[in-house]
């Protein structure tokens, strides 16, 4: 019966054993990637640098394996150099310019764009109310009293001036107002400056 008991321990502990091996392996393997990770990438130790190991390795004849040699001066330190400069430039002077008085330019003399009239033509057919509607949506500054006014002097006169336009918009209007459905009709006249 003891010699099961110890059968059984030992049992245990080489299970032990094993279950720990493949951890005691894992963690070896890290301490020595990180040991040797450290000591890649870590400063030079002991105040000797990377520079002056490359010079000791090189000055006792073992080749290091590539990289190109120190380039040495061709001037020795504490030589003399003569330093020739034979440049000669030519200074202008540019001389001053007073502003003069500014000079304005010349006012020409144009001539106004002639004006001309239109002229709404009385018609007994007319509808008063579409007739002052087409007027104020037509022209701008057309408000609905001056329509009115404009369509009883047409009326009772048998025209009556619209107001004075340069020649394109005078002809814009009078087609617009030739387009409304029932038609109203209208006239160009020159505005005469006498």
């Amino acid at each position: 019966h003891q010699k099961a008991a110890k059968n059984i321990a030992c049992q245990r502990t080489s299970i032990i054993k094993l279950q720990r091996t493949p951890i005691m392996a894992l963690r070896l393997l890290l301490c020595a990637i990180a040991l040797a990770s450290a000591t890649a990438f870590a400063p030079p130790a002991f105040g000797i640098s990377s520079r002056t190991s490359s010079s000791l390795l090189a000055r006792s004849g073992e080749d290091s394996g590539g990289g190109a040699a120190l380039a040495k001066p061709k001037v020795q330190i504490g030589q003399k150099t003569a330093l020739v400069t034979d440049t000669k430039q030519k200074v202008v002077e540019k001389k001053k310019v007073q502003p003069a008085e500014p000079t304005f330019r010349r006012d020409d003399d144009f001539e106004e764009a002639p004006m001309f009239k239109v002229m709404l033509l009385g018609d007994d057919e007319y509808d008063q109310v579409h007739v002052i509607e087409r007027m104020q949506a037509i022209i701008e500054e057309m408000d609905e009293n001056m329509a009115a006014s404009i369509f009883t002097q047409a009326q009772a006169g048998g025209k009556s001036m619209i107001g004075k336009f340069p020649y394109e918009r005078a002809e814009l209007y009078k087609e617009q107002l030739l387009r409304s459905d029932p038609l109203i009709y209208s006239d160009i006249e020159e505005d005469k400056k006498d």
